[in-house]
């Protein structure tokens, strides 16, 4: 239950509207729910502002549409991260609505309208980052960030990161997926004035170490507006970029109430 729901509940209560059995019935499995494999966590969109989202990676699709039942029977937006079509199939046979964000490698089952709002820019080294860069993407979308998405942009040609830098120009944060050496982060770290978010991903020849070395460059990155999340974690990215959006919507928002 999201707090625009809550509150709502709350209202109904205090105007007689809604019995007060009734109302504690909506609060079954609060703050979360044991299904014996998983305890879905139903707390999360009061203290996040997003309800749970399902890890597919070593979930049987069994398993995947059980949870995501849990989730969407309340009426919150569902986001599986890291699966595929096997899974896909089993959970659009239990919810034909639901999307298969290829690319991405995620699932989503929308229950109620997002508002997109504020931007998150989304920049890759190569093509070869759009994978990881998709998934960071599809997260910040569910979470409410209008996304601008810019690829192939990486060092080895940095005149292409510079004919597209109008399109991030208005981000309030941007995730930069990268493999190889790791240096895009610092080199859009360098031109604009809000939070970076580094995704090292697992691309390179032998010596990359399978993200290792992007991470340790990202990591010593001399610019200071540079963090950086665990390698191939689009997700964690795109999370922490979304969270960074609405809270600066939100002062821009109370700033222009009388």
């Amino acid at each position: 239950m999201n707090r625009d729901r809550l509150r709502e509940l709350l209202a109904s209560v205090a105007a007689g509207e809604t019995d007060v059995d009734a109302a504690l019935g909506r609060f079954e499995g609060w703050p979360y729910e044991d299904v014996g494999f998983a305890r879905v966590d139903h707390h999360r969109h009061l203290r996040l502002g997003t309800p749970e989202v399902i890890y597919g990676e070593g979930k049987s699709p069994e398993q995947l549409v059980q949870i995501a039942g849990r989730i969407v029977v309340r009426e919150a937006n569902v986001l599986i991260t890291r699966t595929g079509r096997t899974a896909y199939e089993a959970v659009r046979h239990a919810y034909p609505d639901s999307v298969f964000h290829e690319a991405a490698r995620c699932i989503t089952i929308s229950r109620h309208p997002v508002e997109a709002t504020g931007c998150v820019a989304v920049v890759t080294a190569g093509t070869t980052d759009i994978p990881v860069a998709e998934e960071a993407a599809v997260t910040a979308e569910t979470c409410g960030s209008r996304v601008e998405r810019v690829f192939d942009v990486g060092v080895a040609g940095l005149h292409r990161l510079l004919g597209a830098r109008d399109r991030f120009a208005e981000a309030n944060a941007i995730v930069v997926a990268a493999g190889m050496e790791g240096a895009l982060p610092s080199v859009v770290g360098g031109l604009v004035s809000v939070p970076v978010v580094a995704v090292p991903t697992s691309v390179g020849y032998g010596a990359s170490f399978g993200g290792l070395a992007a991470l340790l460059g990202m990591i010593n990155s001399c610019s200071s507006n540079v963090t950086v999340v665990n390698i191939d974690n689009g997700f964690g990215a795109g999370f922490v970029a979304a969270l960074i959006n609405r809270r600066v919507v939100e002062a821009e928002e109370a700033a222009r109430r009388p």
